[in-house]
């Protein structure tokens, strides 16, 4: 398939590349001159986009174009005619330099600008696969320029062999339809019996219909007849069900007005109940507004007390508080006298066995200084 392919086939030499740049450029110069009519045909919707040089340029293509129609109209000098295409080759090569010059301003044109199918484009189509063929050729060695005839030689047996199996098939299909078209005539004269006895069916089918109908007929009398009969006794029946009926409403009427009467009076006690509830609600939704008013004036009242009492309570705290301090202050106060008190008896007491002591020493040393002066 690679060798079959040539979009797989890729350049390997200089030459090849130089040779696929020409043929490239001049596709894309086939593509641009294809889009120039249209685009002069339609300038003033391009010119912002083609800049004043390539416009003033097609401008200039556009009078060349009308001169060389004008002079091939007419006869005339064909030097005139031909420096006239000579002028008009000139500027179709200038426009497609500018263009091939600025490569985002062409393949915009090429999106944007809508042309008919026309020949050119067959001849652009043809050029190529003019392209691809010679791509294929530079790139096609000997070696694989043999292996693609002798593939294209399987091919053909192959095509051969199959053109054969085709044939086989075909006489094969033959038989088989003349089959099938035996036995559809088979099943042709079978449908044909089958109709020839249904129809044979259908006439006697018609002679019993007959005689059931007879039957039927002479079953629809006896029935009519029977129906009759017995819509008489049912007519008795009715008239004997609707006397009976007429008194058991005339009996029932009676009974219907001593209800009614004691409905009636049933419903003026129940109106004088529903009127003294009324009264009663009334009443009682009056002491209970009263009583709803009491409870909320002295539950406002509560809640001031309550503000109060919290406020009482909260200074009975602090008080208490401050008693509690005070009481505690007196008490370290009279433990720290007592401690006092103690203290200074102490010291009084070891004060006064000091003087005791020191009077006692005295009077003994007064006492041995008179013993050693007797002596």
């Amino acid at each position: 398939m690679k060798v079959l392919d040539p979009r797989q086939l890729q350049p390997d030499t200089t030459e090849t590349e130089r040779i696929l740049n020409v043929l490239d450029e001049t596709i894309v110069k086939l593509e641009i001159t294809r889009l120039i009519p249209r685009i002069i045909g339609s300038l003033e919707r391009y010119a912002r986009m083609l800049g004043p040089e390539i416009t003033s340029r097609l401008l200039e293509h556009q009078k060349l174009s009308m001169e060389i129609q004008h002079l091939l109209a007419s006869p005339g000098d064909e030097e005139t005619k031909r420096a006239a295409e000579q002028r008009l080759k000139c500027s179709l090569r200038n426009i497609l330099r500018l263009l091939l010059a600025n490569p985002l301003l062409y393949h915009g044109l090429k999106y944007k600008v809508r042309v008919r199918e026309s020949p050119a484009d067959v001849f652009i189509k043809a050029f190529m696969e003019f392209r691809d063929f010679t791509l294929e050729k530079l790139l096609t060695s000997p070696d694989e320029e043999k292996e693609k005839i002798q593939f294209m030689k399987d091919i053909s047996l192959q095509v051969e062999k199959n053109t054969e199996t085709i044939s086989a098939l075909r006489e094969e299909l033959a038989a088989v339809i003349q089959t099938r078209d035996e036995e559809l005539n088979k099943k042709d004269k079978t449908i044909e019996n089958l109709k020839t006895s249904m129809e044979d069916l259908a006439k006697d089918c018609k002679a019993e219909i007959q005689h059931i109908m007879e039957e039927g007929e002479n079953q629809q009398k006896e029935d009519e007849k029977a129906s009759q009969d017995r819509c008489a006794r049912l007519k008795q029946e009715v008239q004997l069900l609707g006397a009976r009926f007429n008194a058991l409403v005339l009996e029932h009427r009676a009974s219907e007005l001593v209800v009614r009467k004691e409905k009636c009076k049933a419903e003026r006690e129940i109106q004088k109940w529903v009127q003294k509830y009324d009264i009663d609600m009334a009443e009682k939704q009056a002491t209970y507004d009263e009583l709803q008013a009491v409870y909320n004036d002295e539950k406002e009242q509560l809640s001031l007390l309550m503000e109060k009492h919290a406020l009482l309570l909260q200074e009975y705290t602090e008080i208490e508080e401050e008693r509690r301090m005070l009481k505690e202050k007196e008490e370290e106060a009279a433990q720290e006298e007592a401690r006092r008190n103690n203290a200074a008896t102490c010291i009084q007491a070891f004060w006064k066995g000091y003087l005791v002591r020191s009077i006692y020493k005295s009077k003994l040393k007064k006492g041995k200084g008179k013993r050693k002066g007797k002596k």
